[in-house]
């Protein structure tokens, strides 16, 4: 069983995206962060992605619907089951073959429980896997300036889970900064003022680092402009449906950046926006009409 069996196999499944990184990749994280803190046998990091359908996005782009289209469709039935089945079968046909498989929840680790270390020069549970690092080191795209991954098939419109394996595969070049062009149109967008670009941090694979702008996540829990938080997942919300992420998408679609195009452009109409009351804002992109 090489790459592309693995990669056969996924699509089969439903997979848009699979990406394959050895576990070299992964030898700068902290054992806070590292899949070998989970499993030390592992060779090669598996990361499956499904996209978010654009038509998912229309109810929040539109202001008139949230739950029943992108909440379902594009955040947690997208990932309690549709990625959560192909994330799953991809593992059973792994182990299947003979080989352990370890699959991971797209959980990030703000907010989430942690434990004691059940021995010394242990780390303390719950080791969580940075799914953007996991990304980019498996050659599926870039860490935007707004904290968004990227991928040239679909933008912004992608979950991610990973699957550890002691399986040695060949992994996936990593791909060079192709996608954001630092516009800052995510930072503009946003009515709370949250993202800060003139303050980075650098994010990604050593040598292929790229620069994510500072991006308070406090703010970010109050916006009611598309930002969620379903249970079970920690303290830091959503974004990929917020007036930010819509901006940035609306953006590489219209510059031609998408592999995955359609015969209408994603923002037809000047975008809304409101304060944490609810009341009507004008954003920058509502001023420049962007």
């Amino acid at each position: 069983m090489n790459s592309q069996d693995i990669k056969d196999y996924a699509k089969q499944r439903g997979a848009d995206l699979v990406g394959i990184a050895s576990i070299d990749r992964f030898a700068s994280l902290p054992a806070e962060k590292n899949p070998s803190s989970i499993f030390p046998e592992c060779q090669s990091v598996i990361v499956v992605g499904r996209r978010i359908l654009r038509g998912a996005l229309r109810g929040i782009e539109e202001g008139t619907n949230f739950g029943g289209t992108y909440g379902m469709f594009g955040y947690r039935w997208l990932e309690d089951n549709f990625l959560a089945r192909t994330t799953y079968d991809l593992t059973c046909h792994i182990e299947t073959k003979g080989f352990e498989a370890v699959p991971l929840f797209g959980y990030a680790e703000d907010g989430m429980p942690t434990g004691r270390p059940v021995a010394p020069g242990k780390p303390a549970p719950n080791i969580i896997l940075d799914l953007d690092y996991a990304a980019h080191a498996a050659g599926l795209g870039e860490i935007g300036l707004g904290g968004f991954f990227l991928t040239p098939q679909y933008g912004s419109r992608q979950r991610f889970a990973t699957i550890l394996t002691d399986l040695k595969l060949e992994a996936d070049p990593i791909l060079k900064k192709t996608m954001c062009d630092d516009c800052q149109r995510c930072a503009k967008a946003c009515p709370l003022n949250a993202i800060q670009p003139d303050k980075t941090t650098k994010n990604g694979v050593p040598g292929h680092q790229m620069d994510v702008a500072s991006i308070d996540y406090a703010i970010c829990r109050q916006c009611l402009n598309g930002a969620m938080q379903a249970p079970g997942r920690g303290n830091r919300p959503d974004r990929l449906g917020s007036a930010c992420a819509r901006t940035c998408l609306a953006h590489l679609e219209k510059t031609g950046k998408c592999v995955n195009r359609f015969s209408q452009p994603f923002r037809k109409r000047t975008p809304w926006a409101v304060d944490t009351f609810h009341r009507p804002v004008e954003s920058a992109i509502q001023a420049a009409k962007i």
